[in-house]
């Protein structure tokens, strides 16, 4: 296997870390206006990622970077073609980050209402857009000779990307609403596991329709080996949400994503962006790389460097592993 090829394995496996991990706070932050009922609620949801959701970040500031130095015909293609959205999912980001940090600094009821909202849109806007970007990656863009993208903003809403954005946010929402479950005690821990069978039968119609649009376009039989694990995976997530085991139902719903992102990568192969004009126009794992020696540097530098980060981040989730609840939450703190 040429390192370009390992590369492209590397940064699947970010993306997917990445949709894993913050897939589930996302989730969290949806679930602020469709689960809790009042401030104190609002509060244990946010207090189940205030640990943890700066570190998942981690994960989408690796893959840009790796794929900035791995592929940069890639990532200057991206982010030209799709720069609005992703501009979008960055100021929303920044926001995120502001919200979750600035909403206790002062006691008003104004401005901890508007930094909840904040929470919401900006959980909400992401997990539908990260949806639409990849759904365009794996169905292919508008990219000229040049290798530079020619289409217009509307073009990158089409029916099959906007039921990428759908399914991405149901399932992270689902995924969210399990991790609630997961890590709450009390009246909020059974309504969320109430919610996530709703969401998640409402996911599992979006995701096998996008699934079989994806294999009947682009599929070969790996793809449809990922494609079934997937819905295998969230029917049992399902299944065991109901029967009251949340941390194998957090497990498996982590596994339908894993999946499904896998499956979009193993449709692109050997492609990174396909092109719609011109099959000859597409983006590869060989004409968007770097140096050779580029990537040995860096394969070596990931070597050491991942082992640490993983350690560290597997620490913080074992440090605040136990479950809250709203008696947990201080009086003077709502």
């Amino acid at each position: 296997m040429e390192l370009h090829d390992v590369w492209f394995v590397l940064i699947a496996v970010l993306w997917i870390g990445y949709f894993f991990l913050e897939g589930f706070d996302f989730g969290v932050g949806v679930l602020t206006k469709l689960l809790a009922r009042n401030r104190p609620e609002r509060r244990v949801l946010i207090n189940t990622i205030g640990p943890v959701w700066d570190g998942n970040e981690v994960w989408l500031l690796t893959a840009g970077g790796a794929t900035f130095a791995a592929f940069p015909e890639w990532y200057a293609t991206l982010f030209s073609g799709f720069y609005l959205p992703l501009l979008v999912i960055l100021v929303c980001l920044i926001v995120r980050g502001v919200a979750f940090e600035y909403r206790v600094k002062r006691s008003e009821e104004n401005w901890q209402r508007n930094w909840e909202t904040a929470i919401f849109w900006t959980s909400l806007i992401p997990a539908f857009l990260w949806g639409v970007a990849f759904a365009n990656i794996a169905r292919g863009v508008k990219i000229n000779a040049d290798l530079e993208y020619v289409g217009g903003v509307t073009d990158l809403f089409n029916p099959y990307a906007l039921l990428g954005g759908l399914v991405t946010l149901s399932l992270f929402t689902f995924h969210g609403a399990v991790f609630t479950a997961l890590k709450t005690v009390g009246d909020i821990r059974e309504r969320a596991r109430k919610l996530a069978g709703r969401v998640g039968l409402v996911t599992a119609a979006l995701a096998l329709l996008f699934l079989l649009w994806t294999q009947a376009d682009h599929g070969d039989g790996k793809s449809l080996v990922a494609l079934v694990v997937a819905v295998a995976a969230l029917v049992a997530a399902l299944a065991a949400n109901q029967a009251g085991r949340e941390g194998w139902s957090f497990a498996l719903s982590g596994l339908t994503i894993v999946a499904a992102v896998a499956m979009l990568f193993l449709t692109l192969f050997p492609n990174v962006m396909p092109s719609t004009l011109d099959p000859g126009w597409s983006l590869t794992v060989t004409n968007a790389s770097s140096s050779p020696y580029t990537l040995k540097i860096m394969t070596w530098l990931a070597a050491i460097a991942t082992p640490v980060v993983v350690l560290y981040q597997g620490w913080t989730y074992w440090v605040f592993r136990k479950r809250i609840g709203t008696q947990h939450i201080a009086e003077t703190v709502h």
